[in-house]
Protein backbone atom coordinates (compact mmCIF):
# COMPACT_ATOMS: atom_id res chain seq x y z
CA UNK A 1 0.00 0.00 0.00
CA UNK A 2 2.80 2.36 0.93
CA UNK A 3 4.60 1.82 -2.40
CA UNK A 4 1.31 2.27 -4.24
CA UNK A 5 0.72 5.57 -2.45
CA UNK A 6 4.20 6.77 -3.34
CA UNK A 7 3.64 5.73 -6.97
CA UNK A 8 0.33 7.57 -7.04
CA UNK A 9 1.92 10.69 -5.58
CA UNK A 10 4.71 10.60 -8.15
CA UNK A 11 2.23 10.06 -10.94
CA UNK A 12 0.14 12.99 -9.73
CA UNK A 13 3.20 15.23 -9.60
CA UNK A 14 4.23 14.11 -13.10
CA UNK A 15 0.77 14.84 -14.44
CA UNK A 16 0.78 18.27 -12.80
CA UNK A 17 4.18 19.10 -14.24
CA UNK A 18 3.16 17.83 -17.67
CA UNK A 19 -0.06 19.83 -17.50
CA UNK A 20 1.85 22.98 -16.48
CA UNK A 21 4.29 22.51 -19.33
CA UNK A 22 1.48 22.17 -21.84
CA UNK A 23 -0.36 25.12 -20.28
CA UNK A 24 2.45 27.39 -21.37
CA UNK A 25 1.93 26.48 -25.04
CA UNK A 26 -0.26 28.93 -26.95
CA UNK A 27 -2.99 27.81 -29.30
CA UNK A 28 -2.94 29.22 -32.87
CA UNK A 29 -5.58 31.80 -31.88
CA UNK A 30 -3.63 32.81 -28.76
CA UNK A 31 -0.37 33.02 -30.72
CA UNK A 32 -2.11 35.24 -33.28
CA UNK A 33 -3.43 37.39 -30.44
CA UNK A 34 0.06 37.64 -28.99
CA UNK A 35 1.46 39.06 -32.22
CA UNK A 36 -1.44 41.48 -32.43
CA UNK A 37 -0.89 42.54 -28.81
CA UNK A 38 2.88 42.96 -29.04
CA UNK A 39 3.32 44.12 -32.66
CA UNK A 40 -0.07 45.40 -33.82
CA UNK A 41 0.01 43.00 -36.76
CA UNK A 42 -2.65 40.51 -37.81
CA UNK A 43 -1.39 37.07 -38.82
CA UNK A 44 -4.10 37.02 -41.51
CA UNK A 45 -2.52 39.99 -43.26
CA UNK A 46 -5.64 42.08 -42.67
CA UNK A 47 -5.11 45.75 -41.98
CA UNK A 48 -5.20 46.79 -38.32
CA UNK A 49 -5.28 50.49 -37.50
CA UNK A 50 -5.78 52.74 -34.51
CA UNK A 51 -7.69 56.00 -34.10
CA UNK A 52 -5.95 58.30 -31.66
CA UNK A 53 -6.81 61.56 -29.90
CA UNK A 54 -9.93 63.69 -30.10
CA UNK A 55 -9.54 64.10 -33.86
CA UNK A 56 -9.45 60.33 -34.40
CA UNK A 57 -6.29 60.40 -36.49
CA UNK A 58 -5.81 56.97 -38.06
CA UNK A 59 -2.37 55.32 -37.82
CA UNK A 60 -1.18 51.72 -38.34
CA UNK A 61 -1.62 49.70 -35.15
CA UNK A 62 1.99 48.57 -35.50
CA UNK A 63 3.10 52.08 -34.50
CA UNK A 64 1.34 51.81 -31.15
CA UNK A 65 0.58 48.19 -30.23
CA UNK A 66 -1.08 47.32 -26.93
CA UNK A 67 2.22 46.26 -25.38
CA UNK A 68 3.66 49.73 -25.99
CA UNK A 69 1.58 51.11 -23.10
CA UNK A 70 0.41 48.08 -21.14
CA UNK A 71 3.73 46.25 -21.27
CA UNK A 72 4.57 42.76 -22.47
CA UNK A 73 3.01 41.35 -19.29
CA UNK A 74 -0.19 43.46 -19.51
CA UNK A 75 0.32 45.10 -16.13
CA UNK A 76 0.73 48.67 -17.39
CA UNK A 77 3.19 51.17 -15.98
CA UNK A 78 3.05 54.97 -15.66
CA UNK A 79 4.98 56.81 -18.35
CA UNK A 80 4.87 60.41 -19.52
CA UNK A 81 1.94 61.32 -17.26
CA UNK A 82 -0.21 58.45 -18.58
CA UNK A 83 -1.17 55.56 -16.28
CA UNK A 84 -2.17 52.56 -18.43
CA UNK A 85 -4.25 50.11 -16.38
CA UNK A 86 -3.52 46.47 -15.63
CA UNK A 87 -5.30 44.48 -18.37
CA UNK A 88 -4.40 40.95 -17.29
CA UNK A 89 -7.48 38.72 -17.42
CA UNK A 90 -7.35 38.14 -13.68
CA UNK A 91 -7.72 41.88 -13.20
CA UNK A 92 -10.26 42.48 -15.96
CA UNK A 93 -12.56 39.66 -14.85
CA UNK A 94 -12.55 40.45 -11.11
CA UNK A 95 -16.01 39.27 -9.99
CA UNK A 96 -16.77 42.42 -8.00
CA UNK A 97 -15.78 44.72 -10.85
CA UNK A 98 -13.56 47.76 -10.46
CA UNK A 99 -13.64 51.36 -9.39
CA UNK A 100 -11.57 53.67 -11.59
CA UNK A 101 -9.63 56.71 -10.41
CA UNK A 102 -12.32 59.17 -11.55
CA UNK A 103 -14.75 57.54 -9.09
CA UNK A 104 -16.72 55.60 -11.72
CA UNK A 105 -17.24 51.88 -11.32
CA UNK A 106 -18.00 49.09 -13.73
CA UNK A 107 -18.78 45.37 -13.59
CA UNK A 108 -16.27 42.72 -14.66
CA UNK A 109 -15.20 42.50 -18.29
CA UNK A 110 -16.57 39.70 -20.45
CA UNK A 111 -15.13 38.66 -23.82
CA UNK A 112 -17.59 40.97 -25.56
CA UNK A 113 -16.92 43.84 -23.17
CA UNK A 114 -13.18 43.64 -23.89
CA UNK A 115 -13.91 43.78 -27.62
CA UNK A 116 -16.09 46.87 -27.08
CA UNK A 117 -13.28 48.51 -25.08
CA UNK A 118 -10.79 47.80 -27.87
CA UNK A 119 -13.01 49.00 -30.72
CA UNK A 120 -15.27 51.64 -29.14
CA UNK A 121 -13.28 52.78 -26.12
CA UNK A 122 -15.93 52.10 -23.44
CA UNK A 123 -15.89 49.98 -20.27
CA UNK A 124 -18.58 47.41 -19.32
CA UNK A 125 -20.72 50.17 -17.76
CA UNK A 126 -20.60 52.26 -20.94
CA UNK A 127 -18.14 54.81 -19.52
CA UNK A 128 -15.68 56.27 -22.01
CA UNK A 129 -12.09 55.13 -21.48
CA UNK A 130 -9.24 57.60 -21.19
CA UNK A 131 -8.64 59.55 -24.41
CA UNK A 132 -5.06 58.26 -24.44
CA UNK A 133 -6.46 54.79 -25.21
CA UNK A 134 -6.52 54.26 -28.99
CA UNK A 135 -9.68 52.95 -30.61
CA UNK A 136 -8.60 50.04 -32.79
CA UNK A 137 -10.03 48.96 -36.12
CA UNK A 138 -9.68 45.22 -36.66
CA UNK A 139 -11.62 42.20 -37.85
CA UNK A 140 -13.89 40.22 -35.56
CA UNK A 141 -11.45 37.29 -35.74
CA UNK A 142 -8.58 39.52 -34.65
CA UNK A 143 -10.72 40.69 -31.71
CA UNK A 144 -11.33 37.08 -30.68
CA UNK A 145 -7.62 36.27 -31.00
CA UNK A 146 -6.64 39.28 -28.90
CA UNK A 147 -9.11 38.40 -26.13
CA UNK A 148 -7.87 34.80 -26.19
CA UNK A 149 -4.32 35.99 -25.63
CA UNK A 150 -5.25 38.37 -22.82
CA UNK A 151 -6.62 35.34 -20.97
CA UNK A 152 -3.17 33.74 -21.16
CA UNK A 153 -0.88 36.75 -20.93
CA UNK A 154 0.07 36.21 -17.29
CA UNK A 155 1.25 32.69 -18.10
CA UNK A 156 3.21 33.79 -21.15
CA UNK A 157 6.26 35.19 -19.40
CA UNK A 158 9.66 35.56 -21.02
CA UNK A 159 11.94 32.50 -21.00
CA UNK A 160 14.33 31.97 -18.12
CA UNK A 161 11.93 32.87 -15.31
CA UNK A 162 10.82 30.24 -12.85
CA UNK A 163 9.15 30.67 -9.48
CA UNK A 164 12.38 30.84 -7.48
CA UNK A 165 15.01 31.19 -10.20
CA UNK A 166 15.92 33.63 -12.96
CA UNK A 167 18.40 32.29 -15.53
CA UNK A 168 21.03 34.40 -17.23
CA UNK A 169 23.26 33.09 -19.99
CA UNK A 170 26.63 33.72 -21.54
CA UNK A 171 28.95 32.44 -24.25
CA UNK A 172 32.46 31.70 -22.95
CA UNK A 173 35.18 29.60 -24.61
CA UNK A 174 36.45 26.58 -22.68
CA UNK A 175 38.96 25.38 -25.27
CA UNK A 176 41.60 26.93 -27.49
CA UNK A 177 43.66 30.08 -27.10
CA UNK A 178 40.83 32.06 -25.49
CA UNK A 179 39.99 29.44 -22.86
CA UNK A 180 41.92 31.24 -20.07
CA UNK A 181 39.89 34.40 -20.75
CA UNK A 182 36.66 32.42 -20.71
CA UNK A 183 37.58 30.69 -17.45
CA UNK A 184 38.42 34.02 -15.84
CA UNK A 185 35.14 35.63 -16.84
CA UNK A 186 33.15 32.55 -15.79
CA UNK A 187 34.78 32.68 -12.36
CA UNK A 188 33.91 36.37 -11.90
CA UNK A 189 30.33 35.96 -13.10
CA UNK A 190 29.71 32.92 -10.90
CA UNK A 191 31.35 34.56 -7.91
CA UNK A 192 29.41 37.82 -8.23
CA UNK A 193 26.10 36.00 -8.72
CA UNK A 194 26.83 33.73 -5.75
CA UNK A 195 27.31 36.80 -3.54
CA UNK A 196 23.92 38.15 -4.63
CA UNK A 197 22.23 34.80 -4.05
CA UNK A 198 23.73 34.41 -0.58
CA UNK A 199 22.24 37.81 0.28
CA UNK A 200 18.77 36.58 -0.68
CA UNK A 201 18.80 36.96 -4.47
CA UNK A 202 16.58 39.47 -6.27
CA UNK A 203 12.95 39.69 -5.09
CA UNK A 204 13.19 36.19 -3.69
CA UNK A 205 14.67 34.63 -6.84
CA UNK A 206 18.12 33.12 -7.15
CA UNK A 207 20.13 34.14 -10.20
CA UNK A 208 21.42 31.15 -12.15
CA UNK A 209 24.02 31.25 -14.93
CA UNK A 210 24.02 29.02 -18.02
CA UNK A 211 27.37 28.97 -19.83
CA UNK A 212 27.65 27.66 -23.39
CA UNK A 213 30.92 27.32 -25.29
CA UNK A 214 30.66 29.27 -28.59
CA UNK A 215 32.98 26.81 -30.32
CA UNK A 216 35.65 27.52 -32.92
CA UNK A 217 33.80 29.49 -35.58
CA UNK A 218 30.80 31.65 -36.47
CA UNK A 219 28.57 28.65 -37.25
CA UNK A 220 29.10 26.99 -33.87
CA UNK A 221 28.86 30.33 -32.07
CA UNK A 222 25.52 31.10 -33.72
CA UNK A 223 24.19 27.67 -32.73
CA UNK A 224 25.37 28.24 -29.16
CA UNK A 225 23.63 31.61 -29.08
CA UNK A 226 20.43 29.98 -30.35
CA UNK A 227 20.60 27.57 -27.40
CA UNK A 228 20.55 30.55 -25.04
CA UNK A 229 17.95 32.64 -26.85
CA UNK A 230 15.44 30.00 -27.96
CA UNK A 231 12.03 29.24 -26.47
CA UNK A 232 13.63 27.42 -23.53
CA UNK A 233 16.44 29.91 -23.26
CA UNK A 234 17.56 32.45 -20.70
CA UNK A 235 16.04 35.74 -19.59
CA UNK A 236 19.06 37.86 -20.59
CA UNK A 237 22.66 37.54 -21.72
CA UNK A 238 25.57 38.76 -19.65
CA UNK A 239 29.22 39.45 -20.58
CA UNK A 240 29.66 36.97 -23.49
CA UNK A 241 33.01 36.38 -25.12
CA UNK A 242 32.42 35.19 -28.68
CA UNK A 243 34.63 37.08 -31.18
CA UNK A 244 33.36 34.90 -34.03
CA UNK A 245 29.99 36.66 -33.72
CA UNK A 246 31.42 40.20 -33.85
CA UNK A 247 29.38 42.25 -36.26
CA UNK A 248 26.39 39.84 -36.10
CA UNK A 249 25.64 39.47 -32.42
CA UNK A 250 23.54 42.64 -32.37
CA UNK A 251 21.44 41.49 -35.30
CA UNK A 252 20.96 38.01 -33.79
CA UNK A 253 19.86 39.12 -30.34
CA UNK A 254 17.53 41.74 -31.82
CA UNK A 255 15.81 38.97 -33.73
CA UNK A 256 15.49 37.02 -30.47
CA UNK A 257 14.58 40.18 -28.48
CA UNK A 258 16.99 39.22 -25.68
CA UNK A 259 18.80 42.03 -23.78
CA UNK A 260 22.56 41.74 -23.37
CA UNK A 261 24.72 43.47 -20.77
CA UNK A 262 28.45 43.23 -21.42
CA UNK A 263 31.18 45.01 -23.37
CA UNK A 264 31.05 43.10 -26.64
CA UNK A 265 33.20 45.70 -28.42
CA UNK A 266 35.95 45.67 -25.79
CA UNK A 267 38.16 43.39 -27.89
CA UNK A 268 37.61 45.30 -31.11
CA UNK A 269 34.15 44.41 -32.42
CA UNK A 270 31.33 46.90 -32.82
CA UNK A 271 27.61 46.89 -32.12
CA UNK A 272 24.97 49.59 -32.27
CA UNK A 273 22.11 47.32 -31.20
CA UNK A 274 19.55 48.88 -28.82
CA UNK A 275 19.46 45.51 -27.00
CA UNK A 276 23.15 45.66 -25.99
CA UNK A 277 24.30 47.65 -22.95
CA UNK A 278 28.08 47.90 -22.65
CA UNK A 279 29.55 48.92 -19.27
CA UNK A 280 33.03 49.72 -20.60
CA UNK A 281 34.10 51.62 -23.73
CA UNK A 282 35.00 49.59 -26.77
CA UNK A 283 38.27 49.66 -28.64
CA UNK A 284 36.97 52.46 -30.90
CA UNK A 285 36.35 54.84 -28.01
CA UNK A 286 39.69 53.98 -26.42
CA UNK A 287 41.53 54.65 -29.69
CA UNK A 288 39.80 58.03 -29.99
CA UNK A 289 41.03 58.91 -26.53
CA UNK A 290 44.56 57.99 -27.63
CA UNK A 291 44.19 60.01 -30.83
CA UNK A 292 43.17 63.06 -28.80
CA UNK A 293 46.26 62.73 -26.62
CA UNK A 294 48.52 62.12 -29.64
CA UNK A 295 47.22 65.26 -31.32
CA UNK A 296 46.91 67.65 -28.39
CA UNK A 297 49.96 66.66 -26.35
CA UNK A 298 52.39 65.00 -28.75
CA UNK A 299 51.45 67.16 -31.79
CA UNK A 300 51.50 64.21 -34.20
CA UNK A 301 48.65 65.22 -36.51
CA UNK A 302 51.01 66.42 -39.27
CA UNK A 303 53.33 63.40 -39.14
CA UNK A 304 53.24 60.13 -41.06
CA UNK A 305 50.78 57.82 -39.27
CA UNK A 306 49.95 54.17 -39.84
CA UNK A 307 46.96 52.17 -38.66
CA UNK A 308 47.97 48.51 -38.52
CA UNK A 309 45.10 46.02 -38.41
CA UNK A 310 44.47 42.31 -38.81
CA UNK A 311 43.12 41.53 -42.28
CA UNK A 312 39.47 40.74 -41.63
CA UNK A 313 36.29 42.71 -42.40
CA UNK A 314 35.64 43.83 -38.82
CA UNK A 315 39.14 45.13 -38.12
CA UNK A 316 39.25 46.70 -41.57
CA UNK A 317 36.02 48.56 -40.85
CA UNK A 318 37.34 49.73 -37.50
CA UNK A 319 40.62 50.86 -39.07
CA UNK A 320 38.80 52.79 -41.78
CA UNK A 321 36.55 54.39 -39.17
CA UNK A 322 39.58 55.47 -37.14
CA UNK A 323 41.22 56.91 -40.26
CA UNK A 324 38.08 58.92 -41.04
CA UNK A 325 38.08 60.23 -37.49
CA UNK A 326 41.74 61.26 -37.68
CA UNK A 327 41.26 62.95 -41.04
CA UNK A 328 38.24 64.76 -39.64
CA UNK A 329 40.42 66.05 -36.80
CA UNK A 330 43.00 67.42 -39.21
CA UNK A 331 45.50 64.55 -39.45
CA UNK A 332 47.10 64.93 -42.86
CA UNK A 333 49.12 61.73 -43.54
CA UNK A 334 47.26 58.62 -42.41
CA UNK A 335 47.63 55.22 -44.11
CA UNK A 336 46.26 51.74 -43.47
CA UNK A 337 48.37 48.57 -43.28
CA UNK A 338 46.79 45.10 -43.05
CA UNK A 339 48.52 41.94 -41.90
CA UNK A 340 47.29 38.34 -42.12
CA UNK A 341 46.63 36.02 -39.23
CA UNK A 342 49.06 33.36 -40.45
CA UNK A 343 51.95 35.78 -41.03
CA UNK A 344 53.55 38.17 -38.54
CA UNK A 345 53.56 41.90 -39.17
CA UNK A 346 56.29 42.66 -41.70
CA UNK A 347 58.10 45.97 -41.53
CA UNK A 348 59.21 47.80 -44.66
CA UNK A 349 60.83 51.21 -45.12
CA UNK A 350 57.47 52.98 -45.28
CA UNK A 351 56.35 51.47 -42.01
CA UNK A 352 59.67 52.16 -40.33
CA UNK A 353 59.38 55.83 -41.38
CA UNK A 354 56.08 56.29 -39.56
CA UNK A 355 56.08 58.64 -36.57
CA UNK A 356 52.86 57.25 -35.05
CA UNK A 357 51.37 53.77 -35.25
CA UNK A 358 47.89 52.75 -34.05
CA UNK A 359 47.52 48.98 -33.53
CA UNK A 360 44.20 47.16 -34.12
CA UNK A 361 45.21 43.53 -34.04
CA UNK A 362 45.58 40.53 -31.76
CA UNK A 363 47.41 41.00 -28.49
CA UNK A 364 49.70 38.09 -29.44
CA UNK A 365 50.96 40.09 -32.46
CA UNK A 366 51.78 43.29 -30.59
CA UNK A 367 55.22 42.37 -29.17
CA UNK A 368 56.48 40.71 -32.39
CA UNK A 369 55.47 43.84 -34.30
CA UNK A 370 57.37 46.07 -31.87
CA UNK A 371 60.44 43.79 -32.10
CA UNK A 372 60.30 43.88 -35.90
CA UNK A 373 60.09 47.67 -35.81
CA UNK A 374 63.11 47.82 -33.52
CA UNK A 375 65.13 45.59 -35.85
CA UNK A 376 64.35 47.89 -38.78
CA UNK A 377 65.63 51.04 -37.07
CA UNK A 378 68.78 52.56 -38.57
CA UNK A 379 71.38 54.34 -36.45
CA UNK A 380 70.08 56.69 -33.77
CA UNK A 381 66.57 56.92 -35.26
CA UNK A 382 63.75 56.70 -32.73
CA UNK A 383 61.01 54.13 -33.20
CA UNK A 384 57.46 55.35 -33.81
CA UNK A 385 55.03 56.12 -31.02
CA UNK A 386 52.79 53.11 -30.44
CA UNK A 387 49.09 53.45 -29.52
CA UNK A 388 46.73 50.61 -28.58
CA UNK A 389 43.65 49.84 -26.52
CA UNK A 390 44.37 47.98 -23.30
CA UNK A 391 42.72 44.73 -24.41
CA UNK A 392 44.86 44.62 -27.57
CA UNK A 393 48.21 44.29 -25.82
CA UNK A 394 49.54 41.23 -23.93
CA UNK A 395 49.81 41.08 -20.16
CA UNK A 396 53.59 40.69 -20.51
CA UNK A 397 54.04 44.00 -22.30
CA UNK A 398 57.53 44.27 -20.79
CA UNK A 399 58.79 42.11 -23.67
CA UNK A 400 58.51 45.17 -25.91
CA UNK A 401 62.02 46.49 -26.72
CA UNK A 402 63.35 49.09 -24.27
CA UNK A 403 63.60 51.67 -27.07
CA UNK A 404 59.79 52.00 -26.87
CA UNK A 405 59.95 53.02 -23.23
CA UNK A 406 57.62 56.01 -22.76
CA UNK A 407 56.89 55.95 -26.49
CA UNK A 408 54.11 53.42 -26.04
CA UNK A 409 50.67 54.70 -24.97
CA UNK A 410 47.74 52.53 -23.91
CA UNK A 411 44.12 53.39 -23.22
CA UNK A 412 42.44 51.96 -20.10
CA UNK A 413 38.76 52.27 -19.16
CA UNK A 414 39.81 52.49 -15.52
CA UNK A 415 42.96 52.69 -13.42
CA UNK A 416 43.65 51.72 -9.77
CA UNK A 417 42.94 55.31 -8.78
CA UNK A 418 39.29 54.77 -9.75
CA UNK A 419 38.92 51.94 -7.23
CA UNK A 420 37.26 52.72 -3.93
CA UNK A 421 37.88 50.66 -0.80
CA UNK A 422 34.40 49.16 -1.14
CA UNK A 423 34.96 48.33 -4.80
CA UNK A 424 38.33 46.72 -4.14
CA UNK A 425 36.91 44.67 -1.28
CA UNK A 426 33.95 43.47 -3.37
CA UNK A 427 36.12 42.39 -6.30
CA UNK A 428 38.65 40.80 -3.92
CA UNK A 429 35.82 38.75 -2.40
CA UNK A 430 34.71 37.55 -5.83
CA UNK A 431 38.29 36.65 -6.73
CA UNK A 432 38.77 34.77 -3.46
CA UNK A 433 35.75 32.57 -4.20
CA UNK A 434 37.41 31.27 -7.36
CA UNK A 435 41.11 31.59 -6.58
CA UNK A 436 41.55 34.36 -9.15
CA UNK A 437 44.36 36.87 -9.15
CA UNK A 438 44.69 40.01 -11.26
CA UNK A 439 44.93 38.38 -14.69
CA UNK A 440 42.82 39.95 -17.45
CA UNK A 441 41.78 42.75 -15.09
CA UNK A 442 39.75 44.64 -17.72
CA UNK A 443 37.66 41.56 -18.52
CA UNK A 444 37.21 40.85 -14.81
CA UNK A 445 35.89 44.34 -14.17
CA UNK A 446 33.63 44.18 -17.21
CA UNK A 447 32.08 40.93 -15.99
CA UNK A 448 31.69 42.25 -12.45
CA UNK A 449 30.12 45.54 -13.56
CA UNK A 450 27.76 43.65 -15.88
CA UNK A 451 26.43 41.70 -12.90
CA UNK A 452 26.02 44.89 -10.86
CA UNK A 453 24.04 46.58 -13.62
CA UNK A 454 21.76 43.61 -14.29
CA UNK A 455 21.10 43.15 -10.58
CA UNK A 456 20.22 46.83 -10.07
CA UNK A 457 17.87 46.83 -13.07
CA UNK A 458 16.17 43.65 -11.83
CA UNK A 459 15.66 45.20 -8.40
CA UNK A 460 13.92 48.16 -9.99
CA UNK A 461 11.46 46.20 -12.13
CA UNK A 462 10.06 44.16 -9.27
CA UNK A 463 8.74 40.67 -8.76
CA UNK A 464 7.31 40.21 -12.27
CA UNK A 465 10.23 40.87 -14.64
CA UNK A 466 9.99 41.04 -18.43
CA UNK A 467 12.74 41.62 -20.95
CA UNK A 468 11.09 44.80 -22.14
CA UNK A 469 11.10 46.12 -18.57
CA UNK A 470 14.77 45.18 -18.18
CA UNK A 471 15.68 47.28 -21.24
CA UNK A 472 13.78 50.28 -19.86
CA UNK A 473 15.30 49.86 -16.41
CA UNK A 474 18.81 49.70 -17.87
CA UNK A 475 18.12 52.83 -19.90
CA UNK A 476 17.19 54.55 -16.65
CA UNK A 477 20.44 53.76 -14.84
CA UNK A 478 22.52 56.90 -14.32
CA UNK A 479 25.72 57.66 -12.38
CA UNK A 480 26.08 54.09 -11.11
CA UNK A 481 29.02 53.89 -8.72
CA UNK A 482 30.68 50.52 -9.28
CA UNK A 483 33.65 51.33 -7.07
CA UNK A 484 35.94 50.18 -9.89
CA UNK A 485 35.28 52.55 -12.81
CA UNK A 486 34.19 56.11 -13.47
CA UNK A 487 30.42 56.50 -12.99
CA UNK A 488 28.38 54.39 -15.43
CA UNK A 489 25.05 55.27 -16.98
CA UNK A 490 22.83 54.67 -20.01
CA UNK A 491 19.85 56.38 -21.64
CA UNK A 492 17.21 55.91 -24.37
CA UNK A 493 19.81 56.65 -27.04
CA UNK A 494 22.91 55.69 -25.10
CA UNK A 495 24.19 52.13 -24.81
CA UNK A 496 27.76 52.77 -23.60
CA UNK A 497 28.07 53.04 -19.84
CA UNK A 498 31.13 55.23 -20.34
CA UNK A 499 32.77 56.54 -23.50
CA UNK A 500 36.36 57.52 -22.96
CA UNK A 501 39.56 56.26 -21.39
CA UNK A 502 42.59 57.03 -19.29
CA UNK A 503 45.85 57.25 -21.24
CA UNK A 504 48.98 55.74 -19.70
CA UNK A 505 52.52 55.47 -20.96
CA UNK A 506 54.65 52.39 -20.42
CA UNK A 507 58.10 52.71 -18.91
CA UNK A 508 59.60 49.45 -20.15
CA UNK A 509 62.91 49.93 -18.35
CA UNK A 510 61.32 50.58 -14.95
CA UNK A 511 58.44 48.18 -15.69
CA UNK A 512 55.70 50.58 -14.65
CA UNK A 513 52.71 52.41 -16.05
CA UNK A 514 52.43 56.18 -15.68
CA UNK A 515 49.16 58.08 -16.12
CA UNK A 516 49.60 60.90 -18.63
CA UNK A 517 45.97 61.82 -19.30
CA UNK A 518 43.08 61.17 -16.85
CA UNK A 519 39.72 59.88 -18.02
CA UNK A 520 37.92 62.15 -20.43
CA UNK A 521 34.73 61.45 -22.38
CA UNK A 522 35.02 61.19 -26.17
CA UNK A 523 32.32 61.15 -28.82
CA UNK A 524 31.12 57.67 -29.69
CA UNK A 525 32.19 56.28 -33.04
CA UNK A 526 29.88 57.03 -35.95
Amino acid sequence: MKSLAIFSLRLSLLLCLTSAAHAMELSPAEAAGKRLYREGISVSGAEVSARIGVSGTVVPASTMPCAGCHGADGRGRPEGGVRPPDITWRRLSTPYGQRVRAGRSHPPYSDGAVAHAIIEGVDPAGNALDSAMPRFVMSSQDQLNLVAYLKRIEEDGDPGIQGSTLRLGTLLPSQGAMAPLGETMAAVLNGALAAINEAGGIHGRQLALQIVDPGPDAKTAEAALQTLTGEDGVFALIAPLAPALDGRIGELIEQARVPLVGSVSLLGGESDSPMIFEPLPGASEQLRALAGYAQNTLALAADKTLIVYQDNPLDQHQAETLKQHLNGQGWSDVSLRAYSLDQPVTVDASMAAAKALFFLGRSADFVPMAQALQSSMQGPALPPYLFAASAQVPADVWQVPASFSRRMFLAYPFIPGDWTEEGKAALASVRARSGLKGQYAVLQVDAYCSVLLVAEALRQIGRHPAREQLVKALEGLHDVNTGLTPLLGFGPGRRLGMSGAHVVTVDVQQQRFDLVSPYARVNAAN
